[in-house]
């Protein structure tokens, strides 16, 4: 039997590694998707850009749904009040998402310009929203969100839709849209030839020099402009879930901490930023894998740097602050964990291993006249 509080902090790095599963795997088809109305000249190209995800954008997806999953089994306080208090953020994700199934399977159906260019549009929004929200959620998180819990334990919500815009957390917003564009641009880069692949080119040089450029700022406001959450009493780490149980203080400069009690934790943020700047010279040197790679590495440093600022919060609350969510009072019991810890060793290595032959046999280089030439097996 493992100790239940270095079970509660496996789960917390396991919902970490799902997090950053999903802006590599599915970050990368909303790339694409994103650049979709704007890289490509005709309708050839938009279909070479489509066809290099359409193999793996649903697979890829699956990333998201594990992701819900985990948070749902190993922290139902925090799915409870992120799913109620975000609800109309998630909706419209919802929604964005759905486009995209419906968008790759009837784009090509109907040979019309317009018919294409309208469902172009559709796989636009359904590509970029969601990186965008996702963005703004994590931005609210490192600024509390303004939650309650009443004696029941039951979430209550006090904010709006609205307030979650602000401009620390659209800051944030734009990072992650940038984030994922430069990774899918990379990918083009790897998957396409010609004037397409040197349009992906300039694309990823750019948005990976300002995804550099919004996280060192975003650092800095966090720094300067945003007091964090610090558990004074009452929090114990194997303790049941009640986190009205603690005290809870705002502090200045508490979302680095964590930094300053183990300097090691400076290699996280600094991945981010050397991962994006070392993608930009890779993707300019034309070693397109390289380059993926590299974006990969800043995705999952740019990530993870606020969960560890944050650590042990997963989800700070603005107006009550005793009622902020942390991992060791937010988590399932230590037998949910054990059997969920023990189905993930079984079937996530599946996974990897037939997401990465997916990969292997649908690789190679995509062009105009490979689509011309399968125009009724394509999309």
């Amino acid at each position: 039997m493992i100790d239940y509080e270095i079970l509660k902090v496996i789960w917390w790095l396991f919902i970490g590694v799902l997090l950053v599963g999903f802006a590599i795997m599915d970050g990368q088809d909303m790339g694409v998707g994103t650049l979709l109305p704007f890289l490509s000249k005709d309708d050839a190209e938009r279909r070479v850009m489509i066809n290099s995800v359409a193999p793996h954008w649903d697979g890829n997806q699956v990333w998201l749904i594990t992701g819900g999953g985990a948070m749902f089994a190993a922290w139902p306080l925090m799915y409870a009040a992120a799913f109620s208090g975000f609800y109309w953020a998630m909706l419209v994700v919802l929604l964005a998402l759905i486009l995209r199934p419906v968008g790759f399977d009837y784009r090509s159906k109907v040979s019309s310009n317009k018919w294409r260019t309208n469902w172009d549009w559709l796989l636009f929004i359904g590509s970029a929203i969601p990186p965008v929200i996702f963005g703004v959620a994590f931005g609210n998180l490192l600024q509390g969100v303004p939650f309650e819990i009443d004696a029941t334990m039951r979430p209550i919500y006090t904010g709006s839709f609205f307030g979650l815009l602000n401009p620390f957390g659209l800051l944030c917003g734009v990072l992650s849209l940038l984030m994922i564009v430069f990774h899918g641009a990379n990918y083009l880069v790897l998957r396409t030839e010609g004037a397409l692949q040197a349009r992906a080119r300039s694309v990823a040089v750019a948005t990976g020099i300002l995804s550099a450029i919004l996280f060192v700022l975003g650092g800095v406001w966090t720094y300067m402009g945003i007091d964090g959450y610090v558990a004074t009493a009452g929090l114990d780490p194997a303790g049941p879930a009640n986190p009205l149980a603690k005290t809870v203080e705002l502090q200045s400069g508490a979302w680095f901490a964590n930094y300053a009690a183990l300097p090691v934790l400076w290699l996280i943020p600094a991945v981010g930023v050397l991962g994006a700047l070392a993608g930009v010279v890779m993707i300019r040197a034309n070693r397109a894998l390289a380059a993926i790679i590299c974006s990969s590495a800043s995705l999952l440093g740019i990530i993870l740097t606020p969960l560890v600022s944050m650590f042990p919060f997963v989800m700070p609350s603005s107006t009550m602050f005793n009622a902020g969510l942390t991992i060791w009072d937010c988590t399932s019991s230590q037998l949910t964990l054990e059997i969920m810890l023990f189905v993930t060793l079984i079937f996530l290595p599946i996974v990897l291993v037939y997401t990465s032959w997916a990969y292997k046999v649908m690789s190679g280089k995509l062009s105009t006249k490979y689509i011309e030439e399968n125009t009724h097996s394509l999309y």
